[in-house]
């Protein structure tokens, strides 16, 4: 299916170099994801018995290695002819926290693995928060 949806867009897997290569790139991670996430939208909206998805809301942690803006392509792409397409797509950020064991204290985190506590200085890999990929709203009718 990703690879349908990657022809669908102008993406060209080469097989030789296990690469895809165009003028607007769109990775497959991003493009999977998006698929699975309207998998799920379309189950709930088949469930309830809707006749159109009007919005989704996405929660996207800082950390989770997933680009956005490359989401918002696969999903125009991957929404078209379901009852998802035309539907609008939020995408909350959600920022990046680790917790210090030693005091206690919760802070912000920018990027990699091991972070230092603004408090007392003892290094901390416990990230409490910023790893999400949650489908966290439906709307529909």
């Amino acid at each position: 299916m990703v690879a349908r949806i990657l022809r669908k867009i102008g993406i060209r897997l080469d097989a030789r170099a296990g690469s895809a290569s165009s003028a607007r790139h769109t990775p497959m991670h991003e493009v999977g994801i998006m698929e699975s996430a309207i998998d799920a939208v379309l189950r709930q909206a088949r469930t309830h018995e809707a006749r159109q998805v009007h919005r989704i809301v996405l929660r996207i942690g800082a950390l989770a290695g997933v680009e956005p803006d490359s989401l918002r392509f696969a999903f125009d792409v991957v929404t078209n002819g379901t009852l998802a397409a035309g539907a609008a797509l939020e995408i909350e950020s959600v920022p990046a926290r680790a917790h210090c064991a030693a005091c206690a204290e919760d802070f912000a985190v920018d990027s990699g693995f091991i972070y230092s506590c603004p408090r007392c200085s003892r290094l901390s890999g416990d990230i409490r928060q910023g790893r999400e990929l949650e489908l966290s709203r439906i709307e529909m009718t």
